[in-house]
């Protein structure tokens, strides 16, 4: 499949992320980038925030209602959501409507369950809906690639991200040792288990460094911001890159 078989005009909404909009804006650039040399109309809306996963993960279900409503509120009136995190995408539709029927019922927990279901990580949302794998990206490095837990697990994108990786011209795609191994980062389990954390981090550093990459890509930038804390203090020379920030880049440039 190629660009050319993308559906013109398709009307999209961007799901930043809060983390991706504090400490990654380049993240949610390039997906707008991306999505428009695609021919997709974006937009981006104002109200949205934090996806909540943070509160829910860490039991403050009440708390979590808040940021609920909120994603309710900022993309109900849209048919395709899209974000660059298989994390924060999974959160929405794996925990959202269970934290609507519990707060408020099936009135809302219907409209909760519509919206997440049509949330798609920035991988599966090419693949599955604009029915693309080369997306006319030329990125002409070594490269390797690490499924999140988030991603691989509660997203299940399975190998949409590989896909589209090999369809890159120019890339050179090598295999990570361990690769669905949990990189330590977990959301609060880095905060909760500081140690193990740490050991998990450096096992997925040592294995990237193993394959000569010049980049390591993921579909999630904290696990990038994990792994890359490792491999910076060791002086390995494998820089972080977003899936979507290599998609984004074409020969001479956007």
């Amino acid at each position: 499949m190629t660009a050319t078989s993308t559906r013109r005009g398709l009307k999209v909404a961007l799901f930043a992320t809060c983390a991706n909009d504090v400490m990654f804006p380049q993240t949610p650039i390039a997906t707008v980038q991306l999505l428009e040399r695609l021919g997709c109309q974006v937009e981006f809306p104002l109200e949205q925030t934090c996806c909540g996963q943070i509160f829910t993960n860490t039991g403050y279900y009440d708390e979590a209602m808040g940021s609920v409503k909120n994603y309710l509120k900022a993309f109900e009136r849209y048919e395709h959501i899209v974000g660059p995190s298989g994390s924060c995408v999974g959160s929405v539709r794996h925990q959202h409507e269970m934290l609507a029927r519990r707060d408020a019922g099936d009135a809302i927990g219907d409209r909760v369950a519509a919206v997440a279901a049509r949330t798609y990580d920035i991988s599966e949302f090419l693949v599955d809906v604009l029915g693309v794998t080369d997306v006319g990206a030329y990125f002409p490095h070594r490269v390797t690639y690490h499924p999140s837990c988030h991603s691989l697990r509660i997203a299940k994108v399975g190998d949409k991200p590989l896909q589209l990786l090999k369809a890159v011209r120019g890339i050179t795609l090598l295999d990570l040792p361990s690769a669905d191994q949990c990189c330590g980062m977990g959301g609060t389990f880095s905060l909760k288990n500081p140690d193990m954390s740490v050991a998990m981090a450096g096992d997925k550093a040592r294995n990237v460094a193993s394959t000569g990459a010049e980049y390591l890509v993921a579909g999630d930038n904290l696990c990038l911001l994990n792994i890359s804390g490792v491999l910076n203090r060791t002086r390995a020379g494998v820089k972080p890159i977003h899936l979507v920030e290599i998609l984004a880049q074409t020969e001479g440039g956007n």
